[in-house]
């Protein structure tokens, strides 16, 4: 087997969301490994804006493999931006693309089927994620940490939170490697977590009080809503939340090992890394 190294040689790679959590790793990895990395965002010099109809998703056609990471699932146009994505990709000659979903989400599924309708000769992998550790340091969670509390819709449910660097391995991992064309890989984190296990954590490799308060679907969209969001955007943030952390979700997979033949990290091993101390 060749190298990854090898395998990006004269390959040129479209990064979407290249500045997000997940995105910038992925680029960086890229990069690392030796491929010219076109890192689309709508502050780079590769523009790329999901909600702009024309020259966002035509950067697909300049990538030999992409990397895709949906427009917000459920979110109006969605399936829309899918298919011209996929479209444009296949006109443009692209060989490979990952896509970038949610675990258990019913209207990524739409997109993803879109895509996949749409992109036709494109050799296509779902890479569908749980919840993100890095939500707590890097994400919306943050500042509710920095703060001394979570405050969020879900109840006692627990997720197998999974570690931003090991979804990027396995991104680049599915790029890199053959024989995931067509699949759907479902990767998580190695046990669920509640949330009150998680501000416990924070709390003692950080040595500052970090608590977790529950709230309902509606107290949440009106937290978000006081914050400047649009009433629209925050009871649909709300209900996105509510439904995924209903317990359907509550299980771990086997997706990280698979790929990357290795145990993916516990969240307790990224909170003492983030956040100072030795892992429990």
């Amino acid at each position: 087997m060749t190298t990854q190294t090898e395998h990006f040689e004269n390959t040129t790679i479209l990064v979407t969301s290249a500045t997000g959590k997940t995105g910038r790793r992925v680029a960086e990895r890229l990069t690392a490994r030796g491929a010219t990395v076109r890192a689309g965002s709508r502050s780079r010099a590769t523009v790329f804006d999901w909600e702009a109809p024309g020259p966002g998703p035509r950067a697909a056609g300049r990538g030999r493999r992409v990397r895709g990471l949906l427009p917000g699932p459920g979110r109006p146009g969605a399936v829309e931006a899918m298919e011209t994505f996929g479209r444009l990709a296949a006109e443009n000659g692209v060989r490979r693309l990952t896509l970038l979903s949610g675990r258990g989400e019913p209207e990524a599924v739409l997109a993803e089927e879109a895509l996949r309708a749409s992109a036709a000769g494109v050799e296509l992998t779902v890479v569908r994620a749980s919840f993100f550790a890095q939500n707590f340091s890097e994400g919306f969670l943050a500042e509710g940490v920095a703060e001394g509390a979570v405050v969020f819709p879900a109840g006692d449910t627990a997720e197998p939170f999974i570690d931003a660097d090991d979804l990027a391995d396995v991104v680049v991992e599915t790029l890199a490697s053959d024989g995931h064309a067509g699949r759907v890989h479902e990767v998580t984190g190695p046990r669920p977590v509640g949330f009150a296990e998680v501000a416990a954590e924070i709390s003692r490799v950080s040595g500052r009080p970090v608590a977790y308060a529950p709230v309902s679907g509606t107290e949440y969209a009106r937290l978000l809503t006081g914050f400047g969001l649009p009433a629209g955007e925050a009871q649909w943030l709300a209900a996105l939340f509510s439904a995924l952390l209903d317990g359907h979700n509550a299980s771990a997979t086997d997706g990280v090992k698979r790929i990357l033949g290795r145990e993916p990290r516990s969240f307790a091993e990224v909170a003492a890394e983030t956040w100072g101390g030795p892992a429990a």
